[in-house]
């Protein structure tokens, strides 16, 4: 029998990447739960096997511009408080992070590009361990602090807070493990183009950077997703 595994999606080209075949691998049927195709109140928060909440370009404290935003945090919080199997990624962290008391908000400036983590002793024998010395993809300029009850695992230069995780069964993600870089990343470089030129990020740059580490962010990608997932409780 298939668990089940809930993705919230938030933009449509912010999808699972590289995730999808290794939750097929790891036996789980997934479905995407889109914006404006299905309200909230159809979710319930305890019923996946698997809540996965993805990016997305607004800003958790932004409830009154995107009420949804405070109707996904009310999700998270009735399931963190069940203790069930919660992954969250940038945006889907944050709301982790806020729905577990953590405040969460701007940096004052942008982090977006490939870079590698800094790990500390908690990541380095955990299923970030993967990802050590690989440049992944940072594309924000909130942040959150880190809960009472959750361990820090790693940062960048940039940003002090790039991962969390709570007992075996919750992990946040600053940064985007799941984008496949080696499918190239125009759905991400248009879609965000706005920002990029606000930000004076030239989309060549990240272009070639993709192509250079993608075969290896993915491998490395999938990794620990799967670790992640045997050890989910």
């Amino acid at each position: 029998m298939h668990k089940t595994a809930v993705a919230i999606r938030h933009v449509h080209f912010e999808d699972l990447g590289i995730f999808d075949a290794v939750l097929s691998d790891a036996g789980y049927a997934v479905r995407y739960h889109d914006l404006d195709a299905d309200p909230f109140a159809t979710l319930d928060p305890l019923e996946p096997d698997l809540l996965i909440v993805l990016g997305g370009p607004v800003g958790v404290y932004e409830t009154e511009a995107y009420p949804y935003l405070a109707e996904e945090c009310a999700i998270l919080a009735t399931r963190l408080a069940a203790a069930r199997p919660t992954l969250g990624i940038c945006l889907g962290a944050q709301q982790i992070a806020k729905a577990l008391g953590a405040d969460v908000g701007p940096m004052g400036h942008k982090e977006i590009g490939f870079g590698p983590l800094r790990l500390n002793d908690a990541g380095r024998v955990g299923p970030l361990r993967h990802l050590e010395g690989i440049p992944v993809l940072h594309w924000h300029g909130d942040a959150f602090q880190i809960p009472d009850t959750a361990e820090n695992l790693a940062s960048t230069p940039l940003c002090a807070t790039q991962g969390f995780s709570l007992g075996h069964h919750v992990l946040a993600l600053q940064f985007h493990p799941e984008v496949d870089v080696t499918a190239g990343i125009e759905r991400w470089l248009t879609g965000h183009a706005a920002e990029l030129a606000g930000a004076g990020i030239d989309p060549r740059v990240l272009r070639t950077h993709a192509a250079q580490v993608g075969p290896e962010l993915r491998e490395a990608g999938q990794k620990m997703l799967a670790e992640w997932l045997q050890g989910v409780v």
